[in-house]
């Protein structure tokens, strides 16, 4: 039993999680993350939307669409 909490704990401990990728509006100013390029969020932004991590969104203080939420 001992051993096979071990076993399990080494294999889930070595997968790492998948980064997920979120859009923004603009380089600067955006106040939302969406996860679809074609969410209706987006549809009024006049800048360049931008591909980033979902975890450097969240760094920047930005938060989940409405449309998404």
């Amino acid at each position: 039993m001992k051993y096979t909490l071990l076993f399990l704990f080494l294999i889930l401990s070595s997968f790492h999680p998948v980064e997920t990728s979120v859009y923004i509006c603009g380089p600067t100013g955006a106040k939302r993350y969406h996860y679809k390029e074609t969410c209706r969020g987006l549809s009024s932004c006049s800048h360049e939307i931008v591909k980033t991590s979902l975890k450097q969104a969240q760094g920047l203080g930005l938060t989940i669409c409405g449309w998404e939420d």
